[in-house]
């Protein structure tokens, strides 16, 4: 199977701008596409904010031309056919929600090239659970990125049953040329993982909080000073973005995660606190 060279990113939110200008300062050709221009110009901002992140955190290889470099590397497109043209590559990230998920991969199957491999970001939907919307159940699986792609550079990639070896491999390359650290995982599992190991964590740490036990900065305080680590579930949820939070929960029939979904709609969701990415969310932010 030929190289992948030409990826297109379906999503330009927190992940999906990271995903796609990772790829571009590495040296892909790359399309961010969005679902109309004002959520492409958002986009846009978020990588023109990125290339400035990789100056400072003093990523490999960085520097002003060569974050320009990636910046001028990248095609914007609210078209979904002229965004996948002659792609290779076609990574979704687009809400944790299967029907919008659904709607995407249904489009995108009539438009893509024959020869595009399609990933999902999914950090909670099984690639099982979307292969048969896909039309190309042999050339799909999940590639899943960790939020601050340029620190945390592991790409986790799971394949269904129906899922081709040399596809498989092909994205491994990717990912490996796109400045990533490959997780190889041998058989499909909800949560990856690292989000096996993270999501009981961000659980247990709501489950505190609703229950009135301690408050916000405790629990975080408690974690990282018991631990070591240098930020605790609340701060990891703001990064994430409590939109996600969101979604993962109301899609949830537990009650627990009900009520989770409740919260965070009534306490940050409708005030527009969505966590770094807005500025606020359980923390305050410049």
């Amino acid at each position: 199977m030929p190289g992948i060279q030409k990826v297109t990113v379906l999503g330009t939110g927190v992940l999906g701008s990271q995903i796609a200008y990772q790829a571009a300062f590495h040296g892909f050709d790359v399309t961010a596409y969005d679902i109309d221009d004002v959520a492409v110009r958002a986009g846009r901002a978020r990588m023109e904010h990125l290339a400035g992140v990789y100056v400072t955190d003093n990523v490999a290889g960085a520097t002003t031309v060569t974050t320009t470099r990636a910046l001028e590397g990248i095609r914007y497109s609210s078209d979904l056919k002229d965004a996948v043209s002659g792609a290779d590559l076609v990574i979704e990230a687009v809400p944790e929600n299967l029907g919008i998920k659904r709607a995407l991969y249904e489009q995108l199957a009539a438009v893509a090239p024959a020869q595009a491999i399609f990933a999902t970001n999914s950090s909670t939907l099984l690639p099982s659970d979307l292969k048969g919307f896909t039309g190309r159940p042999n050339q799909f699986l999940a590639l899943h990125y960790a939020n601050n792609v340029w620190r945390q550079n592991t790409a986790e990639i799971m394949g269904t049953s129906d899922t081709d070896p040399a596809v498989y491999q092909a994205v491994v390359d990717f990912a490996q040329r796109s400045g990533l650290v490959p997780i190889e995982l041998k058989k499909e599992k909800a949560g990856y993982v690292l989000n096996s190991l993270l999501v009981p964590l961000l659980d247990a740490a709501a489950g505190l909080l609703l229950e009135g036990v301690a408050d916000v900065e405790t629990i975080d305080k408690t974690w990282r000073i018991a631990t070591g680590a240098p930020v605790g579930p609340f701060q990891i949820y703001d990064v994430v973005g409590l939109t996600t939070a969101y979604n993962v929960a109301a899609a949830s029939p537990e009650q627990t995660s009900q009520a989770w979904a409740a919260y965070l709609k009534t306490n940050y969701i409708d005030k527009g606190k969505l966590g770094t990415s807005t500025g606020e969310g359980f923390y305050t932010y410049r």
